[in-house]
Protein backbone atom coordinates (compact mmCIF):
# COMPACT_ATOMS: atom_id res chain seq x y z
CA UNK A 1 0.00 0.00 0.00
CA UNK A 2 3.12 2.82 0.66
CA UNK A 3 5.73 3.00 -2.09
CA UNK A 4 7.47 5.13 0.09
CA UNK A 5 8.06 7.78 2.93
CA UNK A 6 9.94 10.92 2.71
CA UNK A 7 11.26 12.76 5.82
CA UNK A 8 12.73 16.40 5.50
CA UNK A 9 16.61 16.79 5.88
CA UNK A 10 18.38 20.65 6.56
CA UNK A 11 22.24 18.33 5.61
CA UNK A 12 21.44 16.10 3.14
CA UNK A 13 25.08 14.87 3.31
CA UNK A 14 24.62 14.08 7.06
CA UNK A 15 21.20 12.66 6.07
CA UNK A 16 22.99 10.18 3.76
CA UNK A 17 25.87 9.17 5.83
CA UNK A 18 23.08 8.55 9.08
CA UNK A 19 20.58 6.41 6.64
CA UNK A 20 23.25 4.78 4.11
CA UNK A 21 24.67 3.20 7.37
CA UNK A 22 21.24 2.80 9.33
CA UNK A 23 19.19 1.32 6.76
CA UNK A 24 22.24 -0.68 5.02
CA UNK A 25 22.55 -2.65 8.28
CA UNK A 26 19.38 -4.36 7.64
CA UNK A 27 20.56 -4.52 3.54
CA UNK A 28 19.30 -1.28 2.10
CA UNK A 29 20.61 0.41 -0.40
CA UNK A 30 20.15 3.81 -2.31
CA UNK A 31 18.56 3.05 -5.05
CA UNK A 32 17.42 6.52 -6.51
CA UNK A 33 19.63 9.71 -6.31
CA UNK A 34 19.43 13.17 -7.09
CA UNK A 35 21.80 15.94 -7.28
CA UNK A 36 22.15 18.52 -4.45
CA UNK A 37 20.64 21.15 -6.42
CA UNK A 38 17.06 19.62 -6.53
CA UNK A 39 17.39 19.23 -2.65
CA UNK A 40 19.62 15.87 -3.08
CA UNK A 41 16.33 13.75 -2.74
CA UNK A 42 17.50 9.60 -2.10
CA UNK A 43 15.78 6.99 -1.98
CA UNK A 44 16.78 4.07 0.46
CA UNK A 45 14.82 0.39 -0.12
CA UNK A 46 15.56 -3.73 -0.85
CA UNK A 47 13.81 -3.28 -4.20
CA UNK A 48 11.89 -1.32 -6.62
CA UNK A 49 8.95 -3.20 -5.85
CA UNK A 50 8.87 -3.39 -1.52
CA UNK A 51 8.46 0.01 0.51
CA UNK A 52 11.29 2.28 0.77
CA UNK A 53 12.27 5.35 2.86
CA UNK A 54 13.19 8.46 1.39
CA UNK A 55 15.11 12.12 2.49
CA UNK A 56 15.02 15.42 0.70
CA UNK A 57 15.53 18.91 1.31
CA UNK A 58 11.34 20.73 1.38
CA UNK A 59 10.40 21.61 -2.30
CA UNK A 60 9.36 25.17 -0.35
CA UNK A 61 13.03 25.99 0.71
CA UNK A 62 11.72 26.47 3.89
CA UNK A 63 13.78 24.57 7.13
CA UNK A 64 12.81 21.03 7.40
CA UNK A 65 11.67 20.47 10.98
CA UNK A 66 9.99 16.93 12.54
CA UNK A 67 6.69 16.22 12.91
CA UNK A 68 4.95 15.88 16.14
CA UNK A 69 3.36 13.11 15.89
CA UNK A 70 4.93 11.69 12.57
CA UNK A 71 6.70 8.16 12.81
CA UNK A 72 8.69 5.64 10.13
CA UNK A 73 7.91 1.84 11.15
CA UNK A 74 10.11 -0.52 9.99
CA UNK A 75 9.22 -3.98 9.94
CA UNK A 76 11.97 -6.90 11.09
CA UNK A 77 11.97 -10.35 11.17
CA UNK A 78 13.31 -10.65 15.05
CA UNK A 79 14.06 -8.97 18.24
CA UNK A 80 17.44 -8.82 18.17
CA UNK A 81 16.91 -7.27 14.59
CA UNK A 82 15.13 -4.53 16.59
CA UNK A 83 17.47 -3.95 19.36
CA UNK A 84 20.81 -3.87 17.12
CA UNK A 85 18.52 -1.24 14.51
CA UNK A 86 18.04 0.98 17.90
CA UNK A 87 21.51 0.35 19.08
CA UNK A 88 22.96 1.00 15.40
CA UNK A 89 20.50 4.73 15.27
CA UNK A 90 22.48 6.00 18.68
CA UNK A 91 25.78 4.73 17.94
CA UNK A 92 25.29 6.86 14.51
CA UNK A 93 24.08 10.32 16.32
CA UNK A 94 20.90 9.55 16.58
CA UNK A 95 18.89 9.65 20.27
CA UNK A 96 16.42 6.93 21.98
CA UNK A 97 12.67 7.57 22.01
CA UNK A 98 11.92 4.43 23.99
CA UNK A 99 14.08 1.54 24.88
CA UNK A 100 13.70 -2.02 22.77
CA UNK A 101 10.75 -3.64 24.74
CA UNK A 102 7.46 -5.70 24.23
CA UNK A 103 4.44 -2.94 24.31
CA UNK A 104 1.32 -4.29 25.69
CA UNK A 105 0.77 -8.33 26.49
CA UNK A 106 3.49 -11.46 25.05
CA UNK A 107 2.16 -13.68 23.03
CA UNK A 108 1.65 -14.72 18.86
CA UNK A 109 0.50 -11.03 18.37
CA UNK A 110 3.28 -9.50 20.78
CA UNK A 111 4.43 -5.94 19.85
CA UNK A 112 8.40 -5.59 20.68
CA UNK A 113 9.40 -2.31 19.46
CA UNK A 114 12.07 0.30 20.10
CA UNK A 115 11.66 4.28 19.46
CA UNK A 116 14.93 6.40 17.99
CA UNK A 117 14.91 9.83 16.53
CA UNK A 118 17.20 10.23 13.43
CA UNK A 119 20.10 13.69 14.16
CA UNK A 120 17.49 16.40 13.01
CA UNK A 121 14.63 14.89 15.24
CA UNK A 122 12.58 12.29 12.81
CA UNK A 123 10.80 9.46 14.85
CA UNK A 124 11.61 5.89 13.84
CA UNK A 125 10.54 2.78 15.76
CA UNK A 126 11.55 -0.78 14.44
CA UNK A 127 9.67 -3.71 15.22
CA UNK A 128 8.88 -6.91 15.33
CA UNK A 129 5.28 -8.34 15.82
CA UNK A 130 4.89 -12.14 17.41
CA UNK A 131 7.44 -14.26 19.59
CA UNK A 132 11.03 -13.32 19.52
Amino acid sequence: MIGYATLGTNNIVQARAFYDSLLGSIGAKRIMEFGEDTGGFTLWGTAWDKPGVALTRPFNGEPAVAGNGNMLAIPLDSRAKVDALHAKAIELGGSCDGPPGVRGEEGPQAFYGAYFRDPEGNKLCAYRIGPA
